[in-house]
């Protein structure tokens, strides 16, 4: 079967190089915000007398060939007004277009017979796109509006925990979702446990997600890709937003250095339960955590063809505690965090032919110190473990003609691996080191090809060969891509897709949910890199501007997904001695997982009321030779249904109201055996989850699933434009309205009845109905 797709990917691509024997010509240029400057990634560019159109890439380009005359020129794109304007091609052109944010208060200009950037026009399935006002309108836990939360309530998309950030797409593990900002990979995108995800909505441009029908051009982890990018910043005038929350404060500021040519941004983000408790906390015991962020942007114009861009990103989480009992004083602390940087150059060789050139930097570390002073002796502990990323990526786009939008490129990174630094000084047994270090090269070349071969037809087909280097160890592994659609009507398309993906890092994790004690990991010679392959079938129905309906089915197969063998574990926190000879190879075990289901979206654009309706049937497992006797069990995330229900009303300029209400069937736990206090051959439990009570054998891995896990979120927001151009703005939002208590964990607990002693299961909850405030000011 793969040979065969290969194969069909190949003469797609080679039919790239048809060209029409007309005369043609091309227009070309950018298309940006107005008032900003900022360029716009995903705008449409259509010629209804043609129906022939394109879309922006990730730096506002775009480029369409075209036969002499005169046409029509449409420009569009969700949350901007459309452009109509009458275009003369007799040359090839260089067209800058401006578009502006269209009024809260109107619909968008619909064009009869004209549907430029419908979803049913578009090749890629299983593709998400979230505006950045979307997620700023969002109510929010605790006043912080979350990007990765906001993706939660797409289908496909599930959390993990209660309050969690984390996702899990399509079946899949934690880490097999690839998270680039500006191009970098960030390994954890999680502060204070996960309940909250590193990116500042205030500082993020565009946000999208791809489940499936992956494009060539990414690779690296099996389930998904999600891709942020940061505003470049305000090249036409000094900006600022300023926002103060229950838990956290934020500043942002952006504007020119040089006008229309060099422009900054600069977020900045904290916490400050730690400043506010200082006060309160005891002489003998000091305190705190708390999480921090740091975005930064330059850009600079050096002429209309070529542009550079520098972008950082620095984030931090630090726990921090201090106990003294008289002259003996005991330190612990505990951080982590994540440093990005990208350096890229944008070239326009042509109308036809732009590319972007990009050396990466991404670092991922966790650290736990501790330090004990008692009767005169001393022992200090050092514990550390990252990930170290040093990458050089090359992207071609060429616009050849209408039918073919080609990308082409290669990306090479050095990885550099720390399961475990480990020092121990004791002024008893004196010092101890432990130093593991592992380094690995990973490269891919990729082509790919939007064509469309008729009005009625477009495939995009690609193939991506990567390649990975452990020592002396090579693997070479192509994968092939291909997605198909075909216009079966107005405004409606069949799409299909199949992709294979390889995954070379792996992410080691009791809990799934995060923490910062998981550990990045390399492929090795005994652990192989993960591989899966997917295949979906769609239907995408479009309703005017305002309203599009999609139904997908997928069917995923994942081999060599790795876990902790049973009772095993690395990094040994409580007992770091009797880990200094742990291998985390030894500890570990691969398998294979199944993923499949069904997922409904339907969505309304534009108007005073916006949202969503998504629903998600899905089943997911795993099997282990060495787990579970061998037998196939559920996904700790297998949840049979989840539904959401999103709302954005915007009845006035004024005041914007908001709403989620979200139900999913129960995770999955392992409950340990226990024996009653007659014990019996089955070691039966009294399991009570707080509305029944249940007899339950438990023998599986994942033998237990918890309650359906809902609730309902509400947010209002009150602007208010003063002078000079300020707009003030109260948000008030209530989490879990209704005050659902939904499980955290459970935990076995024994109860007298007044005859005997019962051991009772008992649920934790910790998000119970929370309600905040926030105040704002953009100047």
């Amino acid at each position: 079967m793969r040979r065969t797709v290969i194969a069909c990917c190949a003469l797609v691509l080679l039919g790239s190089v048809s060209a029409y024997a007309q005369e043609k010509f091309t227009l070309s240029g950018y298309i940006k915000e107005e008032g900003s400057l900022e360029l716009l990634p995903g705008v449409t560019v259509y010629v209804p007398e043609l129906k022939a159109g394109t879309v922006t890439n990730n730096y506002g380009f775009y480029s369409i060939t075209l036969p002499a005359g005169q046409y029509t020129l449409i420009t569009s794109s969700i949350g901007y007004e459309t452009i109509t304007q009458p275009l003369d091609l007799q040359a090839n052109m260089e067209l800058q277009l401006i578009i502006k944010e269209s009024s809260t208060e109107l619909e968008e200009v619909v064009i009869t017979g004209e549907r430029p950037g419908m979803e049913s026009e578009k090749t890629p399935m299983s593709v998400m796109k979230i505006s950045a006002a979307e997620v700023k309108n969002m109510p929010a836990l605790l006043g912080e509006n979350d990007v990765m939360k906001t993706l939660q309530l797409m289908p496909g998309v599930q959390s993990g925990s209660e309050g969690s950030s984390g996702i899990n797409v399509r079946g899949g593990s934690p880490d097999q979702n690839l998270i680039i900002l500006d191009d970098a990979t960030v390994y954890n995108a999680n502060h204070l446990f996960g309940f909250f995800s590193v990116f500042n909505g205030d500082a993020i441009k565009s946000v999208e997600m791809i489940k499936g029908g992956f494009p060539a051009r990414f690779g690296g982890r099996l389930s998904s890709v999600v891709k942020l990018d940061m505003k470049d910043g305000n090249k036409e005038k000094i900006e600022g937003n300023f926002k103060i929350g229950l838990i956290s404060s934020s500043l942002l500021l952006e504007g020119p250095i040089k006008k229309d040519k060099t422009s900054f941004l600069i977020s900045g983000r904290r916490t400050y339960a730690d400043l506010l408790s200082m006060p309160f906390q005891p002489e003998d015991y000091k305190g705190g955590y708390h999480f921090s962020d740091l975005n930064l942007k330059v850009n600079h114009n050096f002429s209309a063809k070529d542009k550079l861009y520098l972008s950082s990103y620095l984030g931090r989480d630090k726990f921090y505690a201090r106990d003294t009992y008289g002259s003996d004083v005991y330190k612990t602390g505990l951080g982590w965090g994540n440093v990005t940087s990208t350096l890229r150059w944008n070239h326009q060789y042509s109308g036809k032919l732009f590319s972007n050139v990009s050396l990466i930097y991404s670092n991922y570390n966790f650290k736990v110190n501790s330090e004990e002073k008692y009767d005169g002796e001393k022992y200090s502990l050092s514990y550390e473990s990252g990930i170290e990323d040093y990458s050089f990526k090359t992207d071609f786009d060429y616009y050849p003609t209408p039918a073919h939008t080609i990308r082409f490129g290669a990306l090479g990174t050095l990885h550099s691996f720390s399961p475990k630094a480990l020092v121990i000084k004791d002024s008893q047994e004196g010092d101890s080191k432990v130093d593991q270090k592992y380094n690995s090269f990973e490269s891919a070349l990729y082509i790919e090809d939007d064509w469309g071969i008729s009005p009625k037809f477009n495939v995009l087909a690609g193939l991506r060969l990567s390649m990975f280097n452990y020592g002396s160890l090579n693997y070479i592994r192509p994968e092939p891509r291909i997605t198909a659609s075909w216009k079966a009507g107005n405004d409606i398309a069949v799409k299909a897709s199949y992709a294979q993906m390889n995954q070379y890092v792996h992410l080691l994790s009791n809990s799934g949910v995060g923490l910062p004690t998981d550990l990045w990991v390399s492929s090795t010679d005994r652990v192989l890199p993960q591989q899966s392959d997917q295949v979906a079938l769609g239907i995408v129905k479009d309703f005017g501007h305002d309203y599009t309906l999609s139904v997908e089915g997928y069917y995923k197969k994942m081999n060599n997904v790795i876990s902790y063998k049973e009772g095993a574990s690395f990094l040994l926190l409580e007992d770091y001695e009797s880990s200094q000879n742990v291998t985390w190879e030894d500890n570990i075990t691969s398998g294979q997982g199944w993923a499949y289901g069904a997922e409904f979206l339907f969505r309304k654009h534009v108007g005073k009321f916006t949202g969503w309706l998504g629903y998600t049937l899905s089943w997911s497992q795993r099997q282990f030779d060495e787990i579970n006797l061998g037998r196939k069990f559920d996904f700790k995330y297998d949840r049979r249904h989840d539904i959401s229900v999103v709302g954005i009303y915007k009845p006035h300029e004024r005041i914007t109201l908001s709403g989620n209400w979200i139900f999913n069937t129960g995770m999955n736990f392992t409950l340990p055996k226990y024996e009653t206090l007659s014990p019996s051959d089955n070691f039966l439990v009294s399991a009570w989850d707080n509305e029944t009570s249940m007899q339950q054998n438990i023998t599986e891995i994942n033998n237990f699933r918890g309650q359906n896990y809902h609730r309902l979120d509400l947010g209002v927001q009150f602007h208010k434009e003063k002078n000079h151009g300020r707009v003030r703005t109260w948000t008030v939002s209530v989490y879990n309205l209704y005050n659902r208590k939904n499980p955290f964990f459970y935990f076995f607990e024994n109860e007298y009845n007044g005859v005997v002693d019962e051991t009772k299961l008992k649920k934790v909850s910790i998000f119970t109905i929370i309600p905040s405030i926030t105040y704002s000011l953009k100047f």
